[in-house]
């Protein structure tokens, strides 16, 4: 019989004893990921490295997860690109705690959710092309990364223009 779904793994073996322990790899696509900023794209292999290992209360899986991201810069809008790689040390059991637990059957751990989970919670808010990327002028648009325009932006904020006038 073949595994037609990558992420879900068989653990029979693993639930007849207490301490049984099972290496898994896997490097698949695991659908389009993100947050709206950034985005791991639908064809994009995600890796997984975890040791499974049976515990009284289910399963544990401890690892790692590694994806590449794409998006566009949060300051200049030019394609952004980076990687992650996340620690994950999370319990698979039969009653799952909603938000804190995965589920477990007596065939196989769906791994699906716990890489999706981990992914979306480490991809960058704003991401940026580059550490010192200078952003596009506010006045007349110029990628500063690029160019250098003479525009003169007014800083100040006309809502606490009153308070300019106080003498203290």
């Amino acid at each position: 019989m073949t595994n037609s779904d990558p992420w879900r793994v068989p653990v029979t073996d693993l639930l007849s004893r207490i301490g049984a322990q099972r290496a898994v790899e896997i490097s698949a696509p695991a659908g389009e990921l993100g947050t709206g900023a950034a985005t791991v794209s639908d064809g994009t292999p995600v890796e997984l490295e975890v040791l499974l290992e049976r515990v009284p209360e289910g399963i544990v899986a401890r690892g790692r997860v590694h994806a590449t991201w794409r998006a566009e810069c949060s300051r200049c809008l030019a394609p952004a690109t980076g990687e992650i790689t996340v620690g994950v040390d999370e319990l698979f059991e039969r009653e799952p705690v909603p938000g804190e637990t995965y589920p477990l059957t007596a065939e196989a751990l769906d791994l699906e959710p716990l890489v999706r989970d981990a992914i979306v919670l480490e991809l960058p808010g704003a991401p940026l092309c580059r550490d010192d990327c200078a952003g596009l002028c506010a006045v007349c648009g110029v990628d500063h990364n690029l160019v250098t325009c003479d525009c003169t932006v007014d800083e100040s904020d006309p809502r606490w223009a009153a308070l300019g006038s106080l003498e203290l």
